[in-house]
């Protein structure tokens, strides 16, 4: 893929830019310069090509700058946009990201009046929110190569337009395999605002001023989870499980609407291009006035741009999308375990959403509302692990002004992370019905703790770590994470009755215990782990 880093350096490279009398006066140019002279042609129709940047002065552009039309003049890094229009931007990402968590969420308060309408049992129905984190799970590795050439916001529009219809087509549908197929359209569009949000965030702003988007960004993701079953809980109680998805299509078409007016582009290099591409055909329209120094019969000046140059073709990202994720899965150990390590967090808040129906239900006797509400206690451990993971990053910047390196990142998850198998032992020893029932509800918010750290985490290590190949690093655990959280809704019922409640959350536990060692190893070892990693080694000798 083709990540923020190239593209910054492709559009904003100081070396580049000289004032045009040293373009006129120079006999040698580089090899961007091309000129019509072996077609026998006059001096005034050569042609030199030079590489249009954002710092280009906008003097150089044109003889009387004044004179250029807005479509090159309105088009703007998108690093300089003013706070108004980035928040804009911030707020319909995270409002994109929250609806794709909660439709995660929501689709499960609905089982029992599908499986009374059209006579199945849960695990096929469940199998709903397999196709929807399969989706999640596959498109991106087409949209985000897609979005690097023909831009975020075409992107965006289509997957909302798609989210839209495919909800409609859920809440309309009169068979099981029609719910499948609008589940897995439904999985299509919003994995855009599941992986591309973060795209966008990185668009417009810079490394240093990235963490509070970020974390909104990680913020909604958990709490639209949770927010999915807490209203859907009600819908389904008091009117019927069309209404979950009528709710959430009458929603999404709304979100379409404000998308269309107020979303703008973002992706820096489909920027420069277009701005690019007007200003050679306005200098094209206004040829007499194109010449830098006429007294000396200059040549013709057009621009192009180094990120589009530099770039493969759209087919190449696509194959380096679908398969450089797997390679880096599979050959780099901190990839690897990392991945693993997330996706089993993401699996246990996909498996909250089958087992706290099955504790609550079968032990307190909750209906289909109370259960919903029981997700509370997700939100608001989502709410909590913001403020604790920003809280401890702040005491080991404090203690520890001297560490240095992508490990400090992991720092509040050696401590947090810990809250995911901490939460899963309370969640199974205070499920039976002689235990009041805020002690499990807490112990859901706890483990959520845990898996917002953990998420987090992967995030920003995988992002310090692989630059260039950060996207590829982040593809193979959104892969890995989406589909072990579509796998384990699954097997949830047949292991908590196979192993009980006490035994099954106990196993899992452990495991989540196992892993925890995980950020341990590398925040003692991380530089030794990374000198003998290809990728890594690769970078650190640019």
């Amino acid at each position: 893929m083709y990540d923020e880093e190239q593209e910054y350096a492709a559009t904003h490279n100081p070396k580049t830019i000289q004032h045009h009398k040293n373009y006129v006066s120079s006999r040698h140019h580089d090899n961007t310069n091309r000129t019509l002279e072996n077609n026998g042609l006059g001096v005034k129709d050569q042609v030199e090509y030079r590489y249009l940047e954002w710092n280009t002065p906008i003097e150089e552009l044109y003889s009387n700058s004044s004179e250029l039309p807005p479509s090159v003049t309105s088009v703007v890094d998108p690093f300089t946009w003013e706070s108004t229009r980035k928040n804009i931007v911030l707020v319909l990402a995270c409002w994109s990201t929250f609806m794709a968590a909660y439709t995660a969420g929501a689709y499960t308060s609905g089982m029992k009046q599908m499986e009374l309408e059209w006579g199945i049992g849960k695990v096929p129905l469940l199998v709903g929110v397999t196709t929807y984190t399969t989706g999640f799970a596959i498109a991106p590795m087409f949209l985000a190569p897609i979005s690097e050439v023909n831009g975020r916001r075409n992107v965006f529009l289509a997957s909302y337009l798609l989210f839209t219809v495919a909800m409609v087509g859920c809440a309309g549908t009169s068979s099981y395999a029609g719910m499948l197929v609008s589940r897995a359209l439904l999985g299509v569009g919003g994995s855009t605002f599941s992986t591309l949000c973060g795209g966008v965030i990185a668009d417009i702003y810079h490394a240093e001023s990235r963490g509070f988007p970020m974390a909104c960004f990680s913020t909604v993701a958990l709490f639209g989870t949770g927010a999915g079953p807490l209203v859907s809980g009600f819908i389904a109680q008091h009117l019927n499980w069309r209404w979950i998805h009528w709710t959430q299509a009458i929603t999404n078409g709304l979100l379409l609407l404000v998308a269309v007016v107020l979303l703008k582009e973002t992706r820096g290099s489909v920027l420069l291009i277009r701005r690019m591409r007007a200003l050679n055909k306005y200098l094209d329209e206004t040829e007499d006035s194109s010449f830098l120094d006429k007294e000396t019969g200059a040549q013709r000046v057009r621009w192009k741009v180094r990120a589009e140059e530099e770039r493969g073709s759209l087919k190449d990202m696509v194959r380096v999308s679908l398969t450089r994720p797997f390679y880096l899965l599979f050959t780099e150990p901190v990839v690897f375990f990392f991945s693993l390590w997330v996706a089993f967090s993401w699996g246990i808040l996909y498996l909250f959403l089958q087992g706290v129906p099955l504790v609550f239900q079968a032990s307190h006797h909750f209906d289909t509302a109370q259960t919903g509400a029981v997700f509370t206690s997700m939100c608001v451990g989502t709410v909590l692990a913001l403020a604790l993971n920003t809280l401890v990053e702040r005491f080991a910047h404090h203690f520890l002004p001297a560490a240095s390196g992508p490990e400090t990142r992991l720092y509040a998850s050696c401590t947090l992370g810990s809250f995911l198998p901490i939460g899963m032992f309370w969640f199974g020893w205070t499920s039976f019905p002689s235990q009041h029932w805020i002690l499990p509800t807490c112990a859901v918010g706890v483990a959520t703790i845990g898996i917002y750290s953990i998420y987090l985490a992967v995030f920003n290590y995988f992002a310090d770590t692989y630059h260039k190949y950060a996207s590829s690093a982040l593809a193979a655990q959104s892969f890995c994470r989406n589909m072990l959280a579509g796998f384990f809704p699954l097997v949830t019922t047949a292991m908590y009755d196979r192993m009980t409640f006490q035994g099954a959350s106990s196993f899992l536990g452990g495991v989540g215990a196992v892993l925890s060692i995980v950020p341990w190893v590398l925040v003692l070892y991380g530089d030794k782990v990374r000198r003998r990693s290809k990728f890594a080694k690769e970078i650190m000798g640019e």
